[in-house]
């Protein structure tokens, strides 16, 4: 770490000033000296409410600038930023502020309606994070601060404010930065503690390898709650002195059609559900139809078959993006077939919050087409296996990005990163010669068959995936044998005239062809169907400890 992670975040305000730089979709713009006004105006509540270096403030609401703006002023006065997804049922979210001992939450109206803060006695004050306002407040001190904020900023400030007003101080790089309280789909939540040094790494990536771009535009529509969407939809995309648009609504569809189509992002970072999605439901249907399939079978038509197709996923998506990155989760095989047989350029890469978050990736034109590329640089990556080419082995990192451990977790801490520095990812995978990373499931996740062999859910739910009115699903063991649990695409269905009570006929008839193309261990003896969709972290990968 060659430099100062805060020392990033100041040259680009500066650097950036009069730029546009926050949007809450169809709302209000803050360029980047707006940002630096409203950072000073939270130092001066941080300062009379006590806050000292390293203590904590968790911050809980969906995706909007001033969450991002209460982000930066966190880490920029010294104090440690808790983020907390919004997603989190209320008793979670107490648990996380008292666990975290926090001395501040930033709390957005869609969460504080359920939550009590006499659940959080140890808070100094409660701040509603669309306008700063106190909702609670412990302090005497702090309550007079917010009711004469604007006064006390401008006898600090008694001149204009300026840009060689933004001086902060510069962090070192085992400093604590961040709590992440992880939302797994193995287990329950633990506090990930990330020091400067992993920001700073995943940062500097983004810089090194996509770019510093000032003035390019972006759709944030990740939970900045969760490392993937914080560090390259806001961090890089900050210091890079990007135009941030966030969706600051639940990120359907249709909403993400119409902020691509009005924004033009430049860079797409997303997770493979939301691009299945728009493939499915725009895409494929298309294709299906008996003329199409019928020109695809003509080299030269199938050409311009291609092209036309390539194109109108680019102008669904906005028409000027570079690259399209998915992570997160694994990207159906199908849908990844289409895409690459089309020249697509999108690439996959790989991480986790205890790396804050990235391992691996690789530039599209480069990707190997189902890894999720190669380790990144200042990270080592290994299979723990006597042949990591051809026999899966749990993917061991180390590298300057890996977490201090986890927040008063010592048990788990120890369990996760071995004396040697390396840390046990719990995923399982191979590397080719040249490097590539392919991941194979989760460790907690694989099953063992009747002869001792290694059975992957992941690879039999990537088939059954793509079956007839499946829409997802879940394979788990049950009494000794192998039972998928299947959420029908209801309204594929409801559009065929298919009723409810012919679909387990149907899941039957997959539940043959899926056979068909398993060896005998793997195979599954029935699928259930699930009436609700299944329980799904913010990166929409399935809780699935609750339906073991």
């Amino acid at each position: 770490m060659e430099e100062s992670f805060i020392q990033y975040i100041e040259e680009s305000i500066k650097k950036n000033w009069d730029k546009p730089s926050l949007t809450d979709f169809k709302g209000a713009t803050s360029s980047y000296k707006d940002v630096a006004r409203k950072i000073e105006k939270l130092h001066i509540l941080f300062e009379h409410s006590g806050i000292k270096k390293g203590d904590k403030i968790a911050l809980c609401s969906r995706n909007m600038s001033s969450w991002g703006i209460a982000f930066l002023a966190t880490l920029t006065y010294g104090a440690v930023a808790v983020p907390i997804l919004n997603e989190f049922k209320p008793d979670n979210i107490h648990h996380i502020v008292n666990h975290s001992e926090s001395r501040l939450l930033f709390a957005g109206d869609i969460v504080w309606e359920n939550l009590d803060e006499n659940a959080m006695p140890n808070l100094d004050g409660i701040i509603r994070i669309e306008d700063y306002s106190l909702r609670h407040s412990n302090k005497e001190s702090l309550t007079e601060a917010r009711e004469r904020l604007n006064e006390l900023f401008g006898k600090k400030y008694p001149e204009r404010f300026k840009a060689e007003n933004v001086t902060y101080k510069y962090d070192q790089l085992d400093e604590l930065a961040v709590i992440n309280y992880t939302s797994g789909t193995t287990s329950f939540s633990k506090g990930v503690m990330l020091p400067y040094r992993s920001l700073w790494t995943n940062m500097k990536f983004g810089i090194e390898v996509l770019g510093y771009n000032p003035g390019e535009q972006i759709v944030c529509m990740l939970p900045m709650a969760h490392m993937y969407g914080l560090a390259f939809e806001f961090i890089y995309q900050f210091v890079n002195g990007t135009h941030i648009h966030f969706l600051s609504r639940t990120p359907s569809p249709k909403i993400i059609a119409d902020a691509f189509a009005e924004v033009k992002p430049d860079l797409i970072i997303t997770v493979p559900l939301i691009i299945e999605k728009i493939i499915r439901k725009k895409i494929f249907p298309a294709i299906e139809k008996p003329h199409i399939r019928l020109l695809m079978n003509i080299p030269v038509i199938n050409d311009k078959i291609k092209d036309s197709i390539r194109q109108k996923l680019m102008d669904a998506l906005g028409g000027k993006f570079k690259q399209l990155i998915i992570g997160g989760a694994a990207l159906n095989k199908e849908v990844e077939n289409f895409l690459r047989s089309i020249h697509f350029p999108y690439t996959v890469g790989y991480g986790m919050t205890e790396c804050g978050p990235l391992l691996s990736y690789e530039d599209w034109r480069y990707f190997r087409q189902g890894s999720c590329g190669k380790a990144v640089s200042r990270v080592q990556l290994k299979i723990d296996s006597e042949d990591p080419q051809h026999i899966v082995g749990e993917i061991l990192a180390k590298g300057d990005c890996v977490m201090e451990g986890y927040y008063k977790n010592p048990e788990a801490t120890a369990a996760a990163i071995d004396k040697d520095g390396w840390l046990h990812t719990g995923d399982l995978g191979l590397i080719d010669a040249e490097g590539n990373l392919f991941i194979k499931g989760r460790s907690k996740n694989m099953l063992l068959g009747p002869s001792g062999q290694n059975i992957y859910p992941e690879e039999i739910e990537d088939k059954l995936n793509t079956m007839v009115y499946v829409m997802e699903s879940i394979v788990i063991e049950q009494e000794g044998k192998l039972v998928a649990l299947v959420y029908p695409d209801f309204e594929a269905a409801g559009n065929d005239h298919i009723q409810d009570d012919d679909l387990p006929k149907i899941m039957n008839e997959n539940l043959k062809e899926l056979n068909q193309q398993l060896p005998a261990y793997s195979q599954l003896s029935k699928i259930k169907i699930y009436n609700e969709e299944f329980e799904k972290t913010p990166k929409r990968s399935i809780k699935r400890f609750l339906y073991q």
